[in-house]
């Protein structure tokens, strides 16, 4: 698969931040990890480090090769030099609408006028955070799952001014870098996170009830459906805070 991205920025360094900095800097993007706090940055190569330093003792990457995967990111916490020359900004700050649009509302004007935005939230809609771009034609989510690694799915959700060929840019991209891409109309919750909202419910209610234990429910989805963590278990990953935010 031909990538049509050179030079990627990633906002946001993070858990889901820099799981994507890694993806693209092992796809061979020069990378720009960007952050408020650089410190975070540099929390952020500390565990790019260590996943790499597994795949070379796995035999997947050689010491060489790592060595050039890290040395295709860069660590920035001043945007106006994080986003310079990106053909594509992936945000993944907090899943709040309003800090997300204003982090756009900066990026339109000190971007190129070809330049792909795209998020990383879970829920929010895409039409809603496009809201007063520039050029919201140019704007799409693209919804990487945790741990970013080891998840192959990557939801690539359009809004209602997203272009064909910003969709067709995106689903190139993911393929590129290694992922299965799926498409989505924009939709409260897109697919996936929809889908995994009316099991954690259920798996409330149930508790709520009294008919099983927390920790039977995690078991019964583990252990019975083969899921890598219960429903449970995944509220209390994302945050309930967070996930009252996006619904």
């Amino acid at each position: 698969m031909t990538q049509p991205f050179s030079r990627v920025t990633v906002l946001g360094a993070g858990t889901m931040g820099h799981g994507i900095a890694y993806v693209c800097a092992r796809a061979g993007l020069d990378t720009v990890l960007y952050d408020v706090d650089l410190s975070a940055v540099d929390d952020g190569l500390k565990l790019i480090r260590a996943q790499l330093e597994k795949a070379v003792s796995s035999g997947e990457l050689s010491a060489p090769e790592r060595e050039e995967v890290l040395a295709r990111i860069q660590r920035s916490s001043d945007l106006a030099f994080a986003v310079q020359g990106a053909e594509l900004v992936i945000e993944a700050a907090p899943e709040s609408m309003d800090i997300k649009r204003g982090l756009f509302r900066l990026l339109d004007q000190r971007v190129g006028e070809d330049t792909v935005f795209a998020t990383n939230t879970f829920s929010l809609s895409i039409s809603q955070l496009a809201t007063g771009m520039e050029h919201p034609a140019r704007f799409i989510g693209v919804h990487f799952f945790k741990p970013v690694h080891e998840n192959s799915l990557v939801e690539v959700v359009w809004g209602e001014e997203t272009s064909e060929v910003t969709r067709a840019l995106v689903v190139d991209f993911v393929q590129g870098v290694g992922k299965k891409p799926i498409l989505v109309r924009d939709s409260p919750g897109f697919a996936a996170s929809r889908l995994a909202i009316v099991q954690c419910l259920e798996a409330i209610r149930l508790v709520e009830a009294g008919v099983i234990s927390p920790e039977g429910i995690d078991s019964a989805m583990v252990l019975g459906h083969g899921h890598p963590e219960g429903p449970l278990k995944l509220l209390d990953l994302i945050g309930l805070d967070v996930q009252l935010e996006a619904v």
